[in-house]
């Protein structure tokens, strides 16, 4: 028995080489495929993997066994060849489903690795044993053969699991240059394992050129059959890569736009032809306030029942439009699921696929927060922001409707103007936080008067408030309704720890007898309204046509006192103060008079009012005070007698910074003595205690004298009168008026003498114009009065002949 090894066909033993590259390198392209699949297609795809892989072993090993050339013909157990290529593609399939994982550890790149080896010795020793030929086996070579197909296989899943997945760039020459070196590992390991067989035979077979020429053609076939089927494999690859980049981008593109449709703040719900939903977005869930399960398959009339829309008539017209391909828009108010009610803005809108509709779909965009922002800028514009009553543009709006709707239906309807009377000085008096919580009373006040009537009621701004009466225009029910609010407004306001009283004035206006036009309405209105305040305000009037030239008359009696003081139209008029007991005079009050260059003398009651209103009151009470100041000064250096001079303080005044300094620089200007200066104040002006005590501690502190005038008019309370540095309380007129006829105003005026000693205080009484008045005073024990029974206001030359001479004559007889 003989030994032989066998020599090789160069030409085969190269192609084998080919074909095991080419295997390589598919096996390192599909690798890519089987790591980027997903789940579901990566079995399929190590299938197919291993099959290929497995094939390409076998062939090259196949081949390399057809290329040895050994002296006797060779036969081939088939069963055990179909083993072999079982074998090499199990292998490749165990090492590729383990090394195929998104992260892949050394010990599962060990272990897959021995597995492919295992299937590619196996696959070769099979192979090899199918040869129906005795072999013998080096066992140090065969050793070194599953050592290189060891490495070899590691290396092959290294390459094409590991490497080629951290290196992107330049893949396709780095699974060449990778094939080339895994080719060469899995042919040496090929040609070593061979090496180590050695073939027993007893003769040499003469017919070995035809039978080496058979198994060349035969070698060549199967070369031929695995470059096609790795070939066709290569251009499956390259297809499959088309497609599923193709199919990659398609993904890429619905995950944008999934992205972006479960992302939008707005609400999309698709639909079908048939109406019914076939998807809807989260924002649509929110909105819906269900889930998408439960709307899926749900007709859209069922979703408008579920979402409790408020269904308009024309919506059956909008999904027509919609389904001939018109977009429509509308807004709707839902209430959703959760029983949250939302505004809506809804578009509807048909799909199109080519020129054909396959459905529909609504966009649901939340305006809840929009509207509520629309809202609360229309409640800034029309409202109030103190009283929340609307406000002047809203009130002037509903007034232009009502002179609409009279204009369309002939109906009529009346306009109020209501102004609080002294609210000013409990403004400036009490500060600005006590004179808004003094507004919101009143205006719920007000309210409480007219809630029976239906009347709108406004606040204009200040202390101006308006009121629309509607669908009326009797003067009995107009008069009731405004007496009705004078009474509400004349009840005390406890504010600031006492009780505060004020009045109100109201003018009114009626559509269409005092005019048509919302303008001339609420004009003729204010006219009434300033009309009551010249006559005593405290009440209400209806506007007359002569309050238009009176208006005329007033703007220009406005303009002319704007001059009066530059060009020195104001004087000073002076009444006498005397002792009751001999009719001595003890004291003048000063009293401005405007000497008008056209309508001659004009009343104190007309320009005061309209120093006040026009904010002139405060230049116009510095005027007087220093001219009689001056005047004093003067009587008293032409020989007196010192008597003291009486002059009112306007509430401006009074609450002027820094006044006790002011009227200190006044008199040393002057040179009057601080105790022949008198001033006088009201009780309204006393209203905050605190800080009307610091004013009068601080004027009194400069030697002048208080007098409180109009005593018993006011509504301040007398606990407090204690504390107050008074010198002098003065009765009011209207309480001597009727002094001899009532005996209520003799009580009052006898109290307020009896309280005055007992306070030690002064006393005196204005407004005496008969003897029966001062004999009661007299009776009565006031020992100082004033009024026309003695003298009127008189100029000072005139004031100096009656009273200052006769004095200072007197004067020099008792000396002589």
């Amino acid at each position: 028995m003989m030994h032989t090894h066998g020599t090789y066909d160069l030409s085969l033993v190269l192609l084998s080489y080919i074909i095991a590259v080419m295997a390589s390198y598919t096996t390192l392209d599909l690798a890519g495929r089987i790591s980027s699949a997903s789940s579901r297609h990566r079995t399929w795809w190590i299938g197919f993997s291993s099959a290929i892989m497995g094939m390409g072993i076998w062939s090259m090993h196949f081949v390399g066994m057809l290329a040895l050339r050994l002296p006797m013909s060779v036969r081939y157990d088939n069963r055990l060849v179909f083993i072999s290529v079982f074998a090499a593609i199990a292998g490749c399939f165990v090492a590729l489903f383990l090394s195929s994982k998104p992260t892949i550890g050394y010990r599962r790149l060990l272990l897959a690795g021995c597995c492919l080896a295992a299937g590619i010795c196996a696959m070769h020793y099979i192979g090899m044993d199918a040869m129906m030929i005795p072999i013998d086996y080096s066992p140090a070579i065969v050793a070194l053969s599953v050592a290189i197909a060891l490495i070899a296989s590691v290396a092959a899943l290294w390459l094409g699991f590991v490497y080629h997945r951290q290196q992107k760039r330049y893949a396709v020459f780095k699974k060449l240059g990778s094939g080339l070196i895994m080719g060469a590992a899995v042919a040496g390991m090929h040609y070593t394992g061979m090496s180590a067989a050695a073939f027993r035979t007893h003769h040499m077979d003469m017919h070995a050129t035809d039978m080496f020429a058979s198994q060349r053609l035969l070698a060549y076939g199967v070369v031929s059959g695995t470059f096609l089927t790795l070939g066709l494999s290569l251009v499956g690859i390259v297809i499959a890569k088309r497609f599923a980049a193709k199919q990659s981008r398609i993904e890429e593109s619905q995950n944008w736009y999934k992205a972006i449709y479960d992302s939008m703040s707005d609400g999309i719900i698709t639909l079908s032809l048939d109406r019914k939903v076939t998807g809807l977005n989260p924002s649509a869930e929110r909105i819906v306030g269900t889930a998408q399960s439960a709307l899926i398959g749900m007709s859209l009339e069922e979703l408008l029942r579920v979402a409790n829309a408020m269904r308009t008539e024309e919506l059956a017209r909008i999904l027509e439009l919609a389904d001939r391909g018109e977009r429509q828009q509308y807004e709707a108010v839902v209430r959703n699921v959760k029983g949250q009610q939302l505004d809506l803005r809804v578009s509807i809108a048909s799909v199109l696929s080519g020129d054909d509709t396959v459905g529909m779909y609504m966009k649901l965009r939340d305006i809840t927060e929009e509207k509520n922002k629309e809202a609360h800028i229309r409640k800034m514009a029309y409202e109030d922001d103190l009283t929340g009553l609307p406000n002047r543009r809203k009130w002037q709006e509903d007034l232009s409707e009502a002179v609409a709707q009279f204009g369309l239906h002939r109906g009529c309807f009346a306009v109020m103007v209501l102004d609080i009377d002294r609210f000013k000085l409990i403004n400036d008096s009490l500060g600005h936080q006590y004179g808004d919580q003094f507004l919101k009373d009143v205006s719920e006040r007000i309210q409480l008067a007219i809630e029976d009537s239906g009347a709108q009621l406004a606040r204009l701004g200040g202390d101006e408030f308006a009121i629309l009466v509607m669908n009326t225009c009797s003067r009995d029910s107009l008069s009731a309704l405004a007496e009705e609010i004078v009474h509400q407004i004349q009840r005390p306001y406890p504010l600031h720890h006492q009780d505060y009283y004020v009045t109100a004035s109201i003018g009114i206006a009626i559509c269409p007898e005092h005019g048509e036009a919302p303008d001339q309405l609420l004009r003729h209105a204010d006219l009434a309204m300033y009309e009551i305040k010249r006559q005593g305000k405290n009440g209400y009037r209806f506007y007359q046509a002569d309050l238009d030239d009176k208006l005329a008359e007033k703007l220009e009696l406005e303009r002319d006192f704007r001059q009066a003081l530059p060009q020195g139209e104001l004087e000073l008029y002076y009444q006498p103060q005397v002792r009751s007991s001999d009719g001595r005079m003890i004291g003048v009050e000063a009293l401005v008079r405007w000497n008008h260059p056209r309508k001659g003398m004009i009343s104190p009651g007309i320009f005061i009012p309209l120093a006040e209103e026009i904010a002139l009151i405060g230049a116009l009470g510095d005027w007087v005070l220093r001219a009689a100041c001056r005047q004093m000064r003067e009587w008293h250096l032409n020989g007196g007698p010192l008597v003291p001079i009486s002059v009112n303080l306007s509430s401006q005044q009074f609450y002027q910074q820094d006044l006790d300094e002011h009227i200190s620089r006044i008199l040393q200007e002057s040179g009057l003595a601080p105790q022949y200066l008198d001033l006088e104040i009201t009780e309204s002006m006393m209203m905050d205690v605190e800080m009307s005590t610091q004013i009068l501690n601080r004027l009194s502190a400069l030697g002048v004298r208080i007098s409180l005038d109009d005593f018993g008019t006011g509504y301040s309370s007398l606990s407090y009168l204690k504390h107050f540095p008074i010198h002098k309380l003065k009765i009011d007129r209207s309480f001597i008026r009727d002094i001899t006829v009532s005996e209520s105003d003799r009580a009052i005026v006898a109290t307020i003498i009896s309280m005055a000693e007992h306070l030690k205080l002064d006393i005196i009484a204005e407004g005496i114009e008969t003897k029966e008045q001062l004999d009661i005073l007299r009776a009565e024990s006031c020992r100082e009065i004033q009024g026309y029974y003695f003298s009127k206001p008189i100029p000072a030359g005139e004031i100096e002949r009656t009273f200052f001479a006769p004095l200072r004559d007197d004067s020099v007889e008792a000396r002589s």
